[in-house]
This record gives structure tokens, sequence and C-alpha cells, in this order.
């Protein structure tokens, strides 16, 4: 069972017990505590050169990946669901960012073939920040702000760019500094300035916190170690973030079972369903549209590659976070805090638990060659 999936059943145990203590979980708890370190950390594993290698695919499947699982379940749930058009938009936009954590467990402990992870990782990495800037634009939306198209273009510009502007110009003052210490408790301190130092200046100033987390973890993990971090103390930073981002999954979605325990989902049973084959269908619809376009290139994503990236595609903090985010003028709020958190349960014990067994079926577990073009 990966890890994850026990945690969320853990906390909705304890939830239920006599001795259940009430933690709040909210849109600031996930995005400026749990947030920057999780990206951060899985930032800062990615290897640049494979990292861009697959970056036009990726950045696809992110940005026009989004677009797309946004409107099938946007759609769905006016038509299906009568909400309002905001409302689902609101909740397309959210559901769309995946959080592939448990997937990405399985994925090292089977030691699936690396191209595959890298896709799987980095994709989720950007399209969390894509839903976080959808949502964005939504909220003014809500507010009833004029937004021209040129306004809402250079929102978007700024918000994306801005991000990995300022992760990389925190990230490399950080790095400066780094370079006159070879003690790896300061090093370890920088590093953690930078991962939440990147996210809240980049909230701060309107742009994207994700992708500043993003951009601050890669230049850290890819060029910090090549002098500014010292040798004696890499394996420090390293074990230091590894053990930093299991223990804030561990608390994160322990308090998603707590809170999960607690959601009547009886009482929106038909919205729930219908949300649940939405982000499968939207999901699906994205994946294997976009890879469709990149069969003739060297970028080409094999069926089975296909199909686990469709598949891995869970739904996580990100999505709960936006969905405790919804302005209360928002008619359906209570219907997509409840139907989101429903949809993360649904994902992460049929879709995690089933990942595992499916990478066995399709012989995708311990490939001995690196960089394989599926």
């Amino acid at each position: 069972m990966p890890y994850t999936a026990g945690l969320v059943a853990a906390g909705a145990l304890l939830a239920l017990s006599p001795l259940a203590v009430s933690l709040p979980l909210s849109r600031e708890l996930i995005f400026n505590v749990f947030l920057p370190p999780l990206i951060f950390e899985a930032a800062l594993q990615l290897e640049w050169k494979r990292f861009r290698r697959e970056l036009p695919l990726t950045v696809v499947l992110a940005f026009a990946g989004v677009g797309i699982a946004a409107g099938v379940v946007a759609a769905g749930m006016h038509w299906l669901a009568g909400w309002s058009w905001l409302g689902a938009a609101f909740f397309g936009v959210l559901i769309a960012a995946t959080d592939p954590v448990s997937v990405i467990a399985a994925f090292k402990e089977l030691h699936v073939e690396k191209r595959l992870g890298m896709i799987v990782e980095s994709e989720s990495l950007l399209n969390d920040g894509v839903a976080a800037v959808g949502f964005a634009l939504l909220l003014a939306v809500a507010e009833d702000q004029n937004l021209q198209p040129m306004h809402v273009a250079g929102t978007f510009a700024w918000t994306v760019f801005g991000g990995v502007l300022v992760g990389a110009a925190v990230a490399g003052a950080i790095l400066l500094l780094a370079g006159r210490t070879t003690d790896h408790l300061v090093e370890i301190t920088l590093t953690t300035v930078a991962a939440w130092g990147s996210f809240l200046a980049a909230e701060h100033l309107g742009a994207s916190g994700v992708f500043a987390a993003l951009a601050a973890g890669m230049l850290v993990g890819n060029l910090g170690f090549m002098g500014s971090i010292s040798d004696t103390g890499r394996p420090h930073v390293l074990g230091f973030w590894e053990y930093a981002a299991f223990l804030v999954n561990s608390c994160l979605f322990i308090l998603v079972g707590a809170h999960e325990a607690h959601q009547p989902l009886a009482l929106f049973s038909s919205a729930l369903l219908a949300a649940i084959i939405l982000t499968l269908v939207g999901r699906a619809g994205a994946v294997y549209s976009i890879c469709a376009i990149f069969t003739s290139t060297q970028l080409r994503v094999s069926s089975r590659y296909q199909h686990v990236i469709m598949w891995s595609g869970l739904r996580g903090a990100v999505g709960l976070a936006l969905a405790l985010a919804v302005p209360s003028n928002v008619a359906e709020r209570g219907e997509i805090v409840v139907v989101t958190f429903g949809v993360v349960a649904f994902s992460i014990f049929v879709q995690g638990l089933t990942m595992p067994p499916l990478l066995r079926r399709w012989r995708l577990c311990a490939a001995k060659q690196e960089g394989e073009a599926q």
C-alpha cells in the first residue's frame, strides 16, 4: 500500500476515535506551510538535462492539458450537476491540478523507467502552477473586475514568468551566501530560506509561488551542488529535504484523512459521481490528445506511458487548497469543497492503490536503459 493511502485512512480513523483532536485545514496552511517544501524538494531532485529534454511535452501537457481537463469538467458539472458556470469553472480549474505523490513513491520503490517518472513528476509540478494561475483569474471574475484580454494576458505572463524570476533571484542570492560557508547546518538553513522565501515573496508580488519554488529548487539542485554548496554538505542537504518532504506529506495526508471523515459525501453523491467520471474523462482527453501531437517527434510517448500518465493524475494538496479558497459568493462553494474531498479520496484509494500492479502488468519496472525514447 502506498504510504499516502495508509496515512489518509489513519487520519480518518483518528478523526472518528474518541481521542480525536480537531485541527484546521485551510488554504493558507496548505499553500504557505505545506506546499513550499513539497515543490522545492521535488524540484531539487530534477536533473536539468532530462527536464529540458522533456520540456516541450510537459509544458503542453501542463498548460493545454489543464485547459482541456478544466473545460471538460466545467461543462460537465454545469450540464449534469446543474452548477452555475462560475462554480463549475472554479471546480474544473482546481481539480485539474494533479498531485502524484503516492504514485512517485511507487515509481521509486519499483524502479520505474526514468523517463516516465520525469514526465509524470515535472508535468505535475508545472500544472499545479497553471491551475493556481487560472484560479487567480477566476477570482478576479468573481470579484466583478472588468478584465480585458490584454490585461488577462499580462497578468498570466507576470504570474508565470514573474514567479520564475523571483524564484531564480532568491535562489541566486542564497547560493552566493552558501558559497561563503562549509557548515552543513548553515547550508540547510539557507536552502530552507530559499524554499519558503521564494514562494512567499512571489505570492506577495502577485506572481506564482509554485513556479517560484520550482525555479528555486531547480537552481539549487543543479547549480548549487556545483560549488556553492560544499561536497560534504550535499548529502546533509539532500537528506534533510527528503525527510522534510516525507514529514510534510505525512502531516498533510493525515489531516486530509481527518477531514475526509467528516465530509457529508452522501448529500452530494450524484454530483460526486459525475465529478469523478468527468475528472477521469478530462484527464484522458488531455493526455491522449496532446500525446498524439508528439507521435512523429523524438518526444513520442508510447501507449503504455500514456496510460500511466493518465491514471497517475491523482488529486491532492493544491486542489484542496484552491477548493477551500473558493469565495463565498460562489453559490456552489460548499458542494465544491465536499466534492473535491471526494475526488481526492477516490484518486488516492483507487488510482493510487491500483498503480503498482498496473506498472508490473505493463512491465515498466526496473528498466536497464535510461532515457529510452518511447
